[in-house]
Formats: C-alpha cells, sequence, structure tokens
C-alpha cells in the first residue's frame, strides 16, 4: 500500500521507539505494519533494531536486510570488513517486495538523513529511489532547532516530501530550551510535528508502549503516514 521512511536528524534521537510507536498506531488504524531496517551495524544476528521494535510492540512483521560488525555507519562498516556494500537498487527492490494492499511498510535509516549506507547513496537517495516521504525523528532540548531545520532543508532540496516530525524524547518535566524547541520547531522547519516519544518509553512493558503509544501523536497522525488525508 506505501513505504515511509524513517529517519533522524543523528545517531540517538529515538528513531527505533518512535518507529515502533508510529507502528502501533497504523496496527490500531486497522493497517498491518511491516518494519525494514536495511542495514544494521554493530549487531549479532537475532538483535537490533528491528527485533527490539519486535519486543517492544509484539509486532513480528520485521526484516533486517543487511548486517556489518562495528558499529559504525554502514558503508564505514562494509569497507572496514570488507564486506560487499549494499546496492541501492537491489534494496529498493527489496523493499517494494514487502509492500502490498492495507500494509505500510516503514524503513528505519541508520543516523541521520545523508548517513552513508552504500559505497555512495544514503537514506535520502533511497526515499527517492523508492519515492516514499520521510519522517524526521528529532532531539528535543537545546540544539534541536538548528539540527531539524538542516534535515528537513537537506530533503526538500532533494524534492523529498517530510510528512512531519516526532520529537525522540521528551521528559516529563521539560526544561526550559524544550519548552521552547516545542514551539518553534513547527515554525523553524516549516513541518508539522505529529508528536512526542515520552522519555524511557523503549523500557516500558509491552503491553503499557501498545496502549500508550496513541497518546504520543496528533489525532490524524494514521491519516497523514498513510496519506489517505490528502
Amino acid at each position: 500500500m506505501s513505504i515511509v521512511i524513517m529517519t533522524g536528524t543523528g545517531t540517538d534521537v529515538g528513531k527505533t521507539v518512535a518507529t515502533g510507536a508510529v507502528a502501533c498506531v497504523l496496527q490500531k488504524g486497522g493497517y498491518e505494519p511491516f518494519i525494514v531496517k536495511p542495514a544494521q551495524t554493530g549487531e549479532p544476528e537475532g538483535e537490533g533494531d528491528a527485533p527490539r521494535i519486535t519486543a517492544l510492540t509484539g509486532i513480528d512483521n520485521a526484516e533486517t536486510l543487511y548486517r556489518f560488525p562495528e558499529p559504525l555507519a554502514p558503508a564505514t562498516s562494509a569497507r572496514r570488513a570488507n564486506m560487499p556494500y549494499p546496492e541501492l537498487t537491489t534494496v529498493a527492490e527489496e523493499i517494494k517486495s514487502f509492500d502490498k494492499p492495507g500494509r505500510v511498510v516503514l524503513v528505519e535509516g541508520a543516523g541521520g538523513l545523508l548517513v552513508r549506507i552504500g559505497q555512495d547513496w544514503t537514506i535520502a537517495d533511497l526515499a527517492r529511489e523508492l519515492g516514499a516521504p520521510i519522517i524526521v525523528v528529532c532531539s528535543t532540548g537545546l540544539g534541536s532547532l538548528n539540527e531539524a531545520e538542516l534535515t528537513v532543508e537537506a530533503a526538500t532540496r532533494r524534492g523529498l516530501t517530510v510528512l512531519g516530525l516526532i520529537g525522540g524524547s521528551i521528559p516529563d518535566s521539560p526544561d526550559l530550551a524544550t519548552r521552547c524547541n516545542k514551539e518553534d520547531l513547527p515554525v523553524v522547519t516549516g513541518t508539522d510535528v505529529l508528536g512526542y516519544i515520552p522519555e524511557g518509553a523503549g523500557g516500558w512493558s509491552q503491553q503499557r508502549f501498545v496502549q500508550e503509544a496513541p497518546g504520543f501523536f496528533v489525532p490524524d497522525v494514521v491519516g497523514r503516514v498513510t496519506r489517505e488525508s490528502d
């Protein structure tokens, strides 16, 4: 049915937990979420972001396409291990093979938008190859505005559609910078904020996470992600 790229403003901004939360709300909305991790680094077989999403959400439609040994950018890890680089067209065709009616394929990138997945391509190139929109997961504290604005600008300059931002981790008692950023993020990026993930949500029980995930987002998030409201 559709493919959506989950990218971020950098590493450790909460992409995996945000991807899991989006998958939960899609499932509750009557869609079949399918999570794809094009390249996982620094994790053995059976571990990594896709298995973490399954553990957190109970959604076992999750695939990791390529693994590389060291916890570096995928292209760097592949080079250092003398392993073949993933090819853009091959990865795109593999992802397309998971798409079908009633299913939303969520593709979780590595690091930020311009991290090299293959020798000469990034998650932005993959989004363009697939014709897929992106969701940008961002930090929420001091420094987040610049990172978010740069990422959205880089995406739009490449002709990509940005569906919105997700704050990857927000504390129960946000500091001044975080409170101001909640107001300023949509202004400086020109992009709606779809929701905020509570700090520590990745450590919740599966039952709690699935139950509370819809409350992380704006009410019409499913329509925005599937673009059925277009």
